[in-house]
């Protein structure tokens, strides 16, 4: 059993919902050499998350913005957690909904997804910078 780690980071986003599965493979060249194995995939912050979901139509990531927002909406009288603007802690609320990993099968060394999955970073913020994202592949 082979297990690797690695930290990277991705360049910021605007809030919505994007497609990172080539991003994460591109950045863990790791992953070429996993016959099978698993990909967990965590990210390092509270007010972003991640997903698989559709990865052809770009109207469902749209879509899945659309919702969130009116599922968690801003400015609501009840949040005490403002701080940083009235995208606060609804991103948070909607971080943890998601929830902060995936994992994912690898088989010869690509990611062993559905033909029409993708990984989203789901980016809940306004302005929120780079994400982190730890890779930890266990394979052989």
């Amino acid at each position: 059993m082979k297990i690797v780690q690695k930290e990277i980071t991705l360049n910021p986003y605007p809030r919505g919902f994007h497609l990172i599965s080539r991003e994460i493979v591109n950045k863990f060249n790791e992953l070429k050499n996993i016959k099978a194995g698993l990909l967990h995939v965590f990210i390092k912050h509270t007010s972003a998350s991640l997903t698989l979901n559709e990865n052809a139509d770009p109207t469902v990531r749209v879509d899945f913005e659309s919702h969130f927002n009116k599922m968690v909406p801003e400015n609501m009288p009840y949040y005490k957690h403002d701080y940083e603007g009235a995208d606060d802690m609804p991103a948070h609320i909607k971080s943890s909904i998601l929830g902060s990993s995936i994992t994912i099968p690898i088989t010869n060394g690509s990611i062993n997804a559905g033909i029409w999955q993708g990984v989203y970073l789901c980016e809940h913020r306004n302005n929120g910078g780079g994400r982190k994202l730890v890779l930890t592949l266990y394979g052989e």
